[in-house]
């Protein structure tokens, strides 16, 4: 059974893990580099959750039980007594390899380790491990309080048990989950990113306007947000990432990047975070 949580991480993906397993119940363990950063994740949480209250979807003591069940620290020696370790540092493998490497002795012999990586190699995250039979991967979607899915990703190596365990805590934080195998960008990056990527394509060619091609998508096809905003909300940086890694990992020129995605990366327009990408974003 899974009963405590550890979290490397309080960025965006991180300190929306620790809410959702705050909220069912669960104590976490939120780690980061410096105090300033678990300030600005502990922030965020306590207002995501004070919105909850607002529209009546949580009490004001249920929010408060949440919060002071998240501890925060800089020294992951504070994971020695958890079930279930998430990384969840910034998408570089050098520096996830890093972070496991050095979580391992730290951990009990029997915590399962798991990864919140979206493109990089749940078999080769957990080569660098003590325990590849206890480590999968678990794809959070953003904003993890809102997203529904949890993507659970086997390793070569991972049991039964560990993903038994992971379906289970999908479950107990209120996550329907789909299981994948590691494979470039899974299940859902998979489909997802090659149709943004041809829809750049698209706009690159002049089929239509961004805007058109966007209404298109959420007319026609129901989708909440085209796939252009959508490459915005993502980062064009990311986008370009993913893409590169598909394409070097099936050797097939189905998954070239389109040339406008470079070109829009090479110009520091990466959507929201720099203000500009296929939209206009301001300041």
């Amino acid at each position: 059974m899974i009963e405590s949580i550890g979290i490397v991480g309080a960025g965006t993906m991180g300190n929306g893990i620790a809410q959702v397993c705050a909220a069912a119940g669960l104590p976490v363990v939120m780690t980061d580099i410096s105090d300033a950063a678990l300030t600005r994740g502990m922030s965020v949480v306590s207002n995501s959750l004070e919105r909850l209250v607002n529209k009546q979807k949580m009490t004001d003591a249920d929010r408060q039980a949440a919060l002071a069940r998240i501890t925060t620290s800089t020294d992951t020696a504070k994971f020695s007594t958890c079930d279930l370790v998430i990384e969840a540092a910034t998408e570089n493998e050098d520096l996830k390899v890093k972070i496991l490497k050095d979580l391992c002795a730290k951990l009990q012999p029997r915590a399962l380790l798991a990864t919140n990586t979206s493109s990089i190699s749940i078999t080769k995250l957990a080569a660098a491990t003590d325990r590849p039979d206890r480590f999968i991967g678990l794809h959070f979607f953003n904003p993890v309080p809102l997203m529904a899915l949890l993507e659970l990703i086997r390793g070569l190596q991972t049991s039964d048990d560990t993903h038994a365990k992971a379906e289970a805590f999908s479950k107990r934080i209120g996550k329907v989950s789909i299981t994948a195998k590691n494979s470039p960008g899974f299940a859902v990056n998979r489909i997802l990113c090659p149709m943004i990527n041809e829809a750049i394509f698209a706009l690159q060619e002049g089929i239509a306007t961004a805007e058109d091609l966007d209404a298109g998508m959420k007319l026609g096809c129901n989708h909440p947000i085209g796939p252009l905003a959508l490459a915005d909300m993502i980062g064009l940086d990311t986008m370009l990432s993913v893409m590169e890694v598909f394409y070097e990992g099936f050797n097939d020129p189905k998954y070239r990047p389109a040339p406008l995605l470079k070109e829009m990366v090479a110009a520091g327009h990466l959507g929201r975070k720099t203000g500009q990408g296929f939209y206009s974003y301001g300041k």
